[in-house]
């Protein structure tokens, strides 16, 4: 691997771990029929060049108190690379979002944000976004039910 090329065997080294992070090497060895050597060496390979970028719990999102689900459009006040670094720094301090992502089209950012309760909303809207320098239009949606939801890429 060259950092450029993967074969079969990482993509189902990589898909396998996508559904359970935990496999051992052992483990990925009995379903990919390599030896756990060398699922060990590939799946350090996999890391060392970025395909494999971490590792993490999926936590329950009700059970910690975050029911609510919201996805937030937001306008900026000027489009400007200073206004956009301000905004960008603004939404690595808020554990809330759990995605932020540019758009193209009317609005210029759409977040996705966790909270317990519609008070919690409220306040993060209006007592954080709105009044943030480089905001000038948040427009608000309550997510009323989640079809799908994955971070699994499809390899």
């Amino acid at each position: 691997m060259d950092g450029t090329r993967i074969d079969h065997f990482d993509r189902k080294i990589m898909a396998l771990l996508q559904g359970d992070a935990r496999l051992t090497n052992n483990d990925l060895s009995e379903r990919v029929n390599l030896s756990a050597s060398q699922c060990s060496r590939r799946r350090q390979r996999l890391e060392e060049d970025g395909y494999i970028k971490g590792y993490r719990a999926v936590l329950d999102r009700d059970k910690l108190g975050f029911s609510l689900v919201n996805v937030i459009s937001v306008t900026l006040a000027t489009h400007n690379r200073d206004n956009a670094r301000r905004f960008g720094e603004l939404l690595a301090r808020l554990p809330e979002v759990q995605e932020a992502h540019a758009l193209t089209g009317e609005m210029d950012y759409i977040l996705k944000v966790v909270t317990p309760d519609l008070k919690s909303l409220s306040e993060f809207v209006n007592g954080v976004l709105l009044p943030h320098e480089s905001v000038q239009h948040v427009k608000t949606a309550i997510v009323l039910e989640t079809l799908k939801e994955t971070g699994a890429l499809p390899i």
